[in-house]
């Protein structure tokens, strides 16, 4: 690809996590790479790219639409990466995949959309492996700390011959806001398991992401949500939003490895709320919360209600709110040889939007620029599986923490 015009494409620089990836990028990629910035509006992206600094003021202007295939086919053409925020992408992704995939464009994407990715895979991955094209999924909050922290583990558990992972559990710990973008897409995902009976078996099919469902090991998974619980430590746990996701990109990985995390892993996700008396207080009110705020989002009238006041698509946190928040993904992990360890993910910034536009970043960086450091795979893959440890040595130089450790 040494012969495309554009290094990086940000498509969706118009929206709110579109204009952050452009700032981040202006700031960060090394000088002489050769970026662009996309969307439908060229006064819209004109504005976006006077606010972005000096760094970015020739990068040039490319005008896209997701209902419009010729003007993807030329985009993707054009460019070595395609880096997008444009979501729901249960709607508006996937003209954008096969793009790239028939390109052989590497991609990469924010989705947390279960169907989606499964649609992407079924469609593209044939096509992505005969062009060379790394389709990327998943590279933000979700999926890149569950991903790139159980690579990490399983790494170091083959360097101390320790065996395959047996149980490994994340528990998160944040604080930030959730997007408009995430709602809106949590909004498209129920709609479509509310009146599709295969769609709603997929969704909670533990092995849904899988390239190989009937291959996979017959394995009971940890459930994704259940009661508060207190863990060894003492911590109390709650159900943890991204968990149904998470894990199935976890998964994915494991068996796009052929299984070489272990074919008896359970892998599973809580968030973390505290010790003592209010961290029981804290889990059982989140517990509650989140059923009670899934079950409105099946409803209409509530609905209704809910979305007067949740954040909308293309909003977010003023600057002051991004710089407070923060995350912290722990993870404890035993081996078939019965060695533990614990392993670490965190990084300032509000986790949807600071800290995921690190991530996001760092992603389309390393797909840019470090290929010949990269796995030597392509088609439709996941972050542990398309850039692997060339991402986590990126994001500790970003400021994120990576470590693994021995119990």
């Amino acid at each position: 690809m040494t012969d495309r015009e554009h290094d990086v494409v940000v498509f969706g620089a118009t929206g709110f996590v579109g204009e952050l990836l452009a700032a981040y990028l202006a700031e960060h990629a090394p000088s002489g790479t050769r970026i662009a910035l996309a969307g439908r509006s060229h006064e819209k992206l004109v504005a976006v790219r006077d606010r972005l600094p000096a760094a970015a003021r020739e990068w040039p202007l490319l005008v896209a639409d997701s209902t419009d295939a010729a003007s993807l086919a030329a985009l993707a053409a054009g460019t070595t990466v395609v880096a997008t925020t444009v979501g729901p992408y249960a709607k508006y992704g996937m003209p954008l995949v096969e793009a790239c995939a028939a390109a052989g464009t590497h991609y990469a994407d924010l989705t947390g959309e279960v169907l989606f990715v499964r649609e992407a895979a079924d469609k593209t991955d044939a096509a992505a492996r005969a062009t060379g094209a790394r389709i990327v999924h998943s590279c933000g909050y979700d999926s890149i700390p569950s991903d790139i922290g159980t690579l990490l583990l399983h790494e170091q558990a083959v360097a101390d011959g320790a065996g395959g992972l047996t149980d490994v559990q994340m528990v998160a710990t944040f604080r930030g806001g959730i997007s408009g973008g995430t709602l809106d897409s949590a909004r498209t995902q129920i709609d479509t398991i509310r009146s599709d009976e295969v769609a709603r078996k997929l969704t909670f099919d533990a092995y849904g992401l899988s390239p190989d469902r009937a291959a996979e090991p017959a394995v009971r998974q940890p459930a994704d949500a259940g009661p508060p619980a207190r863990s060894a430590d003492g911590t109390w746990t709650a159900p943890f939003m991204m968990a149904p996701y998470n894990t199935r990109i976890v998964r994915r990985s494991n068996a796009l490895l052929d299984w070489a995390y272990g074919r008896n892993l359970r892998y599973g996700e809580v968030m973390g709320t505290g010790r003592g008396i209010g961290g029981l207080a804290l889990a059982t009110g989140v517990t509650g919360g989140l059923a009670a705020f899934l079950g409105a989002m099946t409803l209409k009238p509530t609905r209704v209600l809910l979305d007067r006041v949740l954040p909308a698509p293309g909003a977010g946190p003023d600057e002051a709110a991004r710089r407070k928040g923060w995350f912290r993904s722990e993870f404890h992990a035993s081996t078939e040889s019965g060695q533990r360890y614990r392993g670490v993910v965190a990084g300032p910034g509000d986790p949807g939007y600071a800290a995921t536009a690190v991530m996001l970043g760092e992603s389309a960086l390393a797909l840019a620029l470090d290929t010949d450091r990269l796995p030597d795979r392509a088609g439709s893959l996941t972050p542990a599986t398309a850039i692997g440890t060339v991402l986590a040595e990126r994001l500790r130089a970003a400021g994120h923490t990576y470590t693994v450790a021995k119990v």
